[in-house]
């Protein structure tokens, strides 16, 4: 949808979502497209919610993949070389069923494991990923994070829990998401060109949500930057709880 025929009210409500889940990705590094399509699918329908969300989430994630520095971002990009290819290649292939296939069940199967994952570590239980399993961890739960991006732009909390399962402190579990969300997030804008979620309706939105996305990220960044190791974990996976509960709420709601 144009933004020059959007009313004031929808405009105001979408800046509104962009900021809120903008601010919470400065202050995490996940779950701003999750909430930005959330928040949009409210008023918009969810093609159009999915087309505005593609460009602030490009420029968010450049943000914070180089907020450490072009150094970082490569030596991440070596490590995680497996996952983020496994990431990028499903993202690519699953983008073109967006069209066709029952997101409720995307949500189910995605929103119960990782609300489950969130809550008992919440708890205490602490999984554990060996050295030995990295590389089988890698594809399987990057092709997992890169199907659902592709068919919902939402591939943030199974990278999260991933990382929470291999214990990457703060500062290494920010660069991380960075990086996978940032390739992600290129795929993603290209697939969806393709497919032809983003077009000449749902770009100019998409540009439009990118000043609140600005100022949302460094509110959130100053928020980020108070958190100590414990703090920033035990609040990471509140959020994951709350985006997994969420996921499977909308996949009842889709089914009634």
């Amino acid at each position: 949808m144009d933004v020059s025929l959007l009313s004031p009210e929808v405009l105001i409500a979408a800046v509104a979502v962009t900021l809120g889940a903008s601010f919470v990705k400065g202050a995490i590094g996940f779950a701003m497209p999750m909430l930005m399509i959330s928040g949009l699918t409210l008023f918009l329908p969810g093609e159009q919610a999915l087309g505005a969300l593609i460009v602030p989430t490009l420029i968010a994630n450049i943000w914070q993949a180089f907020r450490g520095g072009v150094g970082h971002a490569f030596s991440i990009l070596k490590e995680f070389r497996w996952y983020i290819g496994m990431v990028l290649v499903m993202i690519g292939l699953s983008a073109q069923l967006v069209r066709v296939l029952p997101q409720p069940v995307l949500f189910l199967c995605l929103g119960v494991p990782i609300t489950f994952f969130a809550a008992v570590m919440l708890i205490g239980w602490i999984p554990a990923i060996p050295d030995a399993r990295r590389r089988l961890a890698d594809v399987v739960i990057g092709g997992i994070a890169g199907f659902s991006g592709g068919v919902s732009g939402v591939w943030g909390p199974p990278t999260v829990a991933y990382l929470a399962a291999i214990g990457a402190d703060k500062e290494r579990a920010l660069r991380v998401q960075g990086v996978v969300y940032l390739g992600g997030a290129i795929v993603l804008l290209f697939a969806h060109l393709r497919s032809g979620v983003l077009n000449g309706a749902t770009l100019p939105l998409s540009f439009a949500m990118v000043p609140p996305m600005v100022i949302g990220m460094m509110i959130g960044q100053l928020v980020q930057d108070r958190l100590d190791q414990a703090r920033f974990r035990k609040v990471m996976l509140c959020a994951l709880l709350v985006v997994g509960a969420n996921l499977v709420r909308r996949g009842i709601v889709g089914f009634g």
